[in-house]
């Protein structure tokens, strides 16, 4: 596996579009880098930038972006809501695939160490590559920001990890580390009062607030520290500020694991707060980039909410996600353009479910011996799922049947996940036949080159046999669907669950054509004949359970 860094550097910079640009140029001047997301706020006179490579790579465009920025940006004239203290103000690293966050924190202190001896700017770490806990928090090194680090930096308990303990009055000092995927995220109300978007900041913010007697004096424990009172929100840091842009106040918030609060629940909740204090939110805004689940679970949230079947399609859920949250309040959304995982994607893996109806059969029809066979049967089992889970989200809708609507969700729900599993393996079966021809094109000039070419035929003629028995399984996991459907649905769609069936039953006896046919080339015949016998099972419960269906079905419509 590709070993994958994302980083997101915060620049100092929002409203001069040739510095920006002249930054991000030095960033895609390294080879192997992906520049994912640029996103300049006027106000907060701040950009946001994401890029993704190997590690190597990522730490070349991390050094050539805080160095560019060090000579465009001047910090003594920047003014801006945002809090900040240098040209590069934090530049964080996060481990994406193949390595861990000790790995990447160890690449974050090499950054470091090389921006503060050869570019001569002060280098605070923070979160996994600080070893020293009292200050590892991003907040807590910023705190004075730029303006007061002119003192702070003299402190003997705040000199730099890296660089000089002068501060540098143009380049300002540098925060780098490695973290978790942070979300930054905006929430609109319709107030222009910052002090009233940061008494909501304050109730939600996980740090809370100082508890404050009727004088307005702290309060204080025991032990004379001051007495807090926690947020409601964990793993959110949150601020109120009013953007001159927009014309309205924003909480915003950095969500730090979406897995303890997720996108929609920290919405929900300052929609309940600002109501308490006479507030509405109007909308959101998300600064850089997104995970696809937190789009996902936001939208299964909403219609959950409803009562609503949350067994629709990706882009369904992500359209609902959008709608309720407000991300197009203050700009269009493209969820290709903010969805981590829609930008890292290579389109090669979904050539032929990309293709219209029109164009994937003109394809199979032509002399290309792939899409063959085996695509076909994946894409008839999609079809079967996609009609099974038609007729669940038709049911979940039915009028006089409320009551039942999470039980036919459900349904759907599974549906979709084998149909875009078994749409997947469309293109999975046309690239395993491709693999099995790379092989047999394998030179075979001497006895090692045909040892070798020998080895690949195999390898690739076992996977070409998995693929097709991996469709039979998820086809005959859409027949418990269909047979549901077609006893317990919506009886205006029981045809559509017989036709589900067809195409269930038509997909695994395909597949398992396939099967046999790939598995005659392998010269391990004990997985050869093992995979056949346990096909023969899965085909034979199929024409079965496909049977009993169409049985059902035909008694309910004659």
């Amino acid at each position: 596996m590709k070993r994958l860094i994302e980083c997101v550097p915060n620049f100092s910079e929002g409203q001069n579009m040739q510095i920006i640009k002249q930054i991000t140029d030095s960033i895609e001047s390294v080879e192997g880098i992906s520049l994912l997301n640029v996103d300049p706020g006027k106000a907060t006179n701040r950009t946001v930038v994401t890029f993704v490579g190997e590690p190597e790579a990522v730490v070349e465009a991390a050094f050539r972006a805080i160095r560019t920025a060090g000579e465009l940006i001047d910090m003594s004239k920047h003014k801006g809501e945002h809090p900040r203290m240098g040209a590069t103000d934090v530049c964080p690293l996060i481990p994406v695939a193949g390595i861990s966050m000790e790995e990447t924190a160890k690449y974050a202190q090499k950054l470091g160490e090389r921006v503060g001896k050869e570019l001569g700017i002060p280098v605070y770490l923070y979160e996994a590559a600080q070893a020293d806990q009292k200050r590892n928090n991003l907040s807590v090194i910023r705190a004075g920001e730029y303006e007061g680090f002119f003192k702070k930096i003299k402190l003997p308990e705040w000199k730099p990890d890296f660089g000089p303990a002068e501060f540098d009055a143009k380049r300002g000092a540098t925060v780098i580390g490695a973290r978790d995927f942070l979300i930054a995220y905006n929430i609109n109300l319709n107030t222009t009062s910052t002090r009233r978007a940061n008494a909501i900041a304050f109730d939600v913010r996980e740090a809370g607030r100082t508890e404050k007697d009727a004088k307005g004096n702290p309060v204080k424990d025991a032990n004379g520290n001051p007495v807090v009172i926690p947020g409601s929100l964990k793993s959110v840091k949150a601020i109120g500020w009013y953007i001159e842009e927009y014309g309205i106040a924003q909480i915003s918030m950095n969500l730090t694991n979406t897995r303890v609060t997720p996108v929609h629940i920290a919405f929900d909740e300052v929609c309940k707060r600002a109501e308490a204090r006479g507030m509405r939110v109007t909308g959101s805004e998300l600064v850089g980039l997104l995970p696809l689940q937190c789009l996902l679970d936001a939208g299964k949230y909403f219609l959950e909410k409803q009562e609503r079947s949350t067994g629709v399609s990706e882009s369904e859920l992500i359209k609902i996600a959008v709608k309720s949250l407000g991300l197009e309040e203050l700009a269009p959304f493209k969820p290709e353009e903010r969805v981590i995982e829609y930008l890292l994607r290579d389109k090669s893996d979904n050539k032929l479910v990309s293709m219209s109806l029109a164009a994937f059969a003109d394809e199979t029809a032509s002399e290309s011996p792939a899409p063959g066979g085996g695509s076909i049967s994946a894409y008839m089992g999609a079809l079967g799922a996609a009609l099974g889970t038609m007729v669940a989200n038709l049911s979940s809708h039915k009028r006089g049947w409320d009551d039942r609507w999470k039980a036919f969700s459900d349904w759907a729900e599974k549906g979709q996940q084998l149909k875009d599993q078994l749409l997947r393996l469309v293109d999975e079966d046309t690239r395993a036949f491709n693999r099995i021809m790379a092989a047999f094109g394998l030179p075979k000039g001497n006895d090692e080159e045909k040892k070798a070419r020998t080895a690949a035929i195999q390898e690739a003629t076992r996977y070409a046999t998995e693929v097709p028995f991996r469709v039979m399984e998820a086809s005959a996991a859409t027949l418990e669907i269909a047979r549901a459907m077609a006893e317990k649905g919506n009886p205006n769609s029981v045809s559509d669950a017989g036709v589900g069936a067809l195409a269930a039953r038509a997909a695994v006896m395909g597949a398992y054509l396939n099967v046999k046919i790939n598995a005659a080339g392998l010269d391990d015949k004990k997985f050869a004949a093992d995979i056949i016998a346990r096909g023969a099972v899965i085909e034979q419960k199929a024409q079965a359970e496909e049977a009993e269906i169409l049985k059902t079905v035909n008694s309910k419509i004659s």
